[in-house]
């Protein structure tokens, strides 16, 4: 089964490890906003309670929108030569990267919106992104020859998705801990959080890729 974990372990981690998705669920003991709590304005640069949300949900949102504002403000423009730019022959491409990001969000929406494990993936999730969620070797050889539009495009079909499946969730949902998750019990906000981390692990990267890419 495949899935995201911190970069120490993920590898191994695809390979070798299998787990029950959703297990035994308890409420975590987190004082929650009120209902009737006002949404923050749209801003981006403020994080907070969104309109159409619940609070605690909506302030995840807003996070999640921050940090696509800097992946893609990080890519713009970029053409094709430099999306598929190798360092050397164990690098990731910015292309392949950014598809990843996409694969990553498409696991957590199938893990914690449809409640399926990686073996319960549907053939077409599997064969579009499989390869893109393991990177590597495969990946160098597969994903490349793309412009610019077809990464972005990728990105907001899966945004506008988890976008839309969270405003029919709660925070009870959103707090609700996952007793056999990989990592030990951990909520859905945790695993979406991640989400958002790992956009920025890996605007590290690109940054790094970016700043050596021939003139």
């Amino acid at each position: 089964m495949n899935t995201i974990v911190p970069d120490y372990s993920r590898r191994d981690f695809l390979k070798k490890s299998s787990f029950a998705a959703a297990g035994t669920l308890s409420l975590v003991s987190i004082p929650l906003m009120g209902a009737s709590c006002t949404p923050v304005q749209e801003e981006l640069n403020v994080v907070g309670p969104k309109a159409g949300y619940s609070p605690q949900i909506g302030t995840l949102v807003s996070m999640m929108n921050w940090m696509r504002n800097v992946i893609e403000d990080q890519v713009r423009g970029l053409e094709q030569e430099q999306l598929d730019f190798l360092i050397d022959d164990k690098a990731n491409t910015i292309g392949a990267m950014l598809l990843h990001l996409a694969a990553t969000e498409r696991f957590y929406q199938i893990h914690t919106l449809e409640g399926k494990n990686w073996g319960d993936w549907s053939r077409e999730d599997r064969s579009r992104w499989s390869v893109a969620s393991g990177l590597g070797d495969e990946a160098r050889k597969k994903i490349k020859g793309n412009d610019l539009t077809y990464y972005l495009d990728a990105l907001n079909e899966v945004r506008s998705h988890t976008l839309n499946e969270l405003k029919n969730r709660d925070d009870d949902w959103l707090l609700k801990i996952d007793t056999n998750w990989a990592w030990g019990p951990t909520n859905a906000y945790c695993k979406w959080f991640h989400v958002v981390e790992h956009e920025s692990n890996h605007n590290g990267q690109v940054k790094f890729i970016k700043a050596r890419i021939p003139s």
